[in-house]
């Protein structure tokens, strides 16, 4: 099913067509970006260019005010182009959608960084640490926070840092030792003693600039200390993390989009015709057809769901579900594509190369697949429970 289908507004209308005034030029860079590894600067001056990087911004701070609902469909359209861009600017997007949705930081910051945001400021959490392993997972952080004065002195190193090379600011998870808590602490990229080491040289997602960001002894003020979470992970599940399945989505539709395009014009000598006429072929189609059509209606009826403020906090386990079955459909369609187009898709000038390393990325971002079985088994065991504590 088209994802045409799926649009409801003029608003959303509007917005894919701006996205399309990127579309040439995305897809030119996005083979040089992936050969070389290294950040899209220049994509990234276009989205601050169109106002993308505040289209999740609430309007009364000066940006597109847009749903769950609607940044799904236009970030699917943008990682389409270049999924290395899609993915990167995903965790901007959808932080600033998470802080100001929920209001966690005090009204004062938010209005200030709302003006920061509005201006173009991009920002990711750093959370992840090679001691800890995932965050979602329930390691302590070892990036310290020590009270200096009225502020805090950070330091340690946070690793896949996604968009690092070009963020404005970090939400650094770290240990607040004189409490004995955790805290996000707002660090700005210009602040003594923040710098970014290039070491991220991985075969998927090359040009995400997942970089480790190092703290040593940087000074932050205490409003600088903006949120305290109740959970301990140092990473919240929530709605807006599905914008993560829609950088995949998107790369599996331009897989099968190439895939299509060449079997309606490749025509070896061995047949009349194009290969498109083969029953073997037109399986393929059909099967990525309706591989993406489950995985769509899966992902765009979370995020409805998620627009009724009395079900959202009760789908954990849908957003969950819907990050599952993309990320693995992807992966499903991207390999359908290759098989259809046969040993030039290996060819490294070949996109759908590209597409396979990237997708696979999918199954290490957050919430893994084991977690998400996990918790669906426990949901399941604890409703059988009560039920049965109630019939007793």
């Amino acid at each position: 099913m088209s994802k045409q289908l799926f649009i409801k507004t003029d608003k959303q209308r509007e917005w894919l067509t701006k996205l399309e005034s990127l579309e040439q030029s995305f897809k030119q860079q996005a083979q040089q970006i992936d050969e070389a590894a290294v950040f899209p600067f220049d994509n990234f001056k276009r989205l601050r260019e169109v106002g993308y990087t505040k289209i999740t911004l609430p309007k009364e701070f000066g940006g597109e005010g847009f749903s769950l609902y609607d940044t799904i469909l236009l970030h699917e359209t943008l990682s389409s182009y270049c999924g290395s861009t899609g993915l990167a600017a995903s965790w901007t997007i959808q932080n600033v959608g998470e802080i100001f949705e929920n209001r966690y930081w005090d009204e004062n910051k938010l209005k200030w960084f709302g003006e920061q945001v509005k201006n173009g400021a991009t920002v990711n959490r750093a959370v992840s640490e090679f001691a800890m392993g995932s965050p979602v997972r329930g390691g302590k952080p070892e990036t310290s926070a020590k009270r200096k004065g009225e502020g805090y002195v950070l330091n340690g190193r946070k690793n896949y840092t996604s968009g690092a090379p070009d963020l404005d600011y970090f939400l650094v998870s770290a240990w607040v030792e004189d409490d004995n808590h955790l805290g996000f602490f707002l660090v700005p990229k210009t602040a003594e003693g923040v710098s970014v080491e290039n070491t991220w040289d991985v075969a998927s997602m090359r040009g995400t600039g997942s970089d480790d960001l190092v703290l040593q002894n940087v000074v932050v003020e205490q409003s600088f200390l903006v949120e305290i979470p109740s959970y301990s992970t140092g990473f919240k599940l929530n709605g807006w993390l599905l914008l993560i399945p829609a950088t995949y989505l998107g790369i599996a539709q331009a897989a099968r989009d190439y895939a299509v395009k060449f079997a309606t014009e490749h025509s070896p000598n061995s047949i009349q015709r194009t290969i498109a006429e083969l029953p073997n072929v037109q399986t393929l189609i059909g099967e990525m057809d309706l591989a993406l059509t489950k995985a769509r209606f899966t992902l765009y009826g979370v995020a409805e769901l998620y627009k009724d403020p009395a079900k959202k906090l009760a789908i954990i386990n849908e957003v969950n579900i819907a990050k599952h079955v993309v990320t693995n459909t992807a992966i499903e369609v991207v390999d359908k594509a290759m098989r259809l187009v046969g040993a030039k898709s290996l060819q490294r000038s070949n996109p759908l190369q590209r597409y396979y390393r990237d997708v696979r990325a999918g199954l290490h971002n957050p919430p893994m697949d084991d977690i998400t079985i996990k918790r669906l088994a426990e949901t399941a065991i604890q409703n059988q429970l009560k039920q049965k504590e109630v019939t007793v």
